[in-house]
């Protein structure tokens, strides 16, 4: 259960990361700060979403498109993007192409190296505590 709740914290925060470095990086991809609460919940259904797309999105491309499976990540991560903007929750404004395809990208590359990285400097630190207390 501990795991669980540590890949998903791990999943949430590399998301957030994700949309606040296209939002950084993009006319096109805009963060609504003001809305804060609304962002928080873009990264709550964009999460969920993701989790949800790329097995499914997988499984079709394996049955129908074998070629697409290498852009499954960035294709489902267009899709999520796609609902999160259409909701009407306010927190995440896409307005041009650039900020759909690079923001797609982007987000869909930040995340996957945060999935990656984030665990390792979060197990390296306590590794580092549990050794200073002996």
């Amino acid at each position: 259960m501990i795991t669980l709740l540590f890949r998903t914290g791990i999943y949430l925060l590399s998301a957030a990361i994700g949309l606040i470095v296209a939002d950084l990086v993009l006319d096109g991809f805009e963060i609504v700060w003001s809305k804060w609460w609304g962002f928080v919940v873009c990264i709550l259904i964009f999460a969920l979403l993701q989790s949800i797309l790329s097995p499914w999105i997988t499984k079709i491309a394996d049955r129908y498109a074998p070629v697409l499976l290498g852009g499954i990540g960035i294709f489902s991560t267009l899709i999520a993007l796609v609902i999160v903007v259409l909701l009407p929750i306010g927190g995440l404004r896409i307005t041009d192409a650039a900020g759909w395809i690079l923001g797609s990208v982007i987000v869909w590359l930040v995340t996957a190296l945060g999935s990656v990285l984030l665990p390792m400097i979060f197990v390296k630190r306590k590794v580092k505590e549990a050794r200073g207390r002996r």
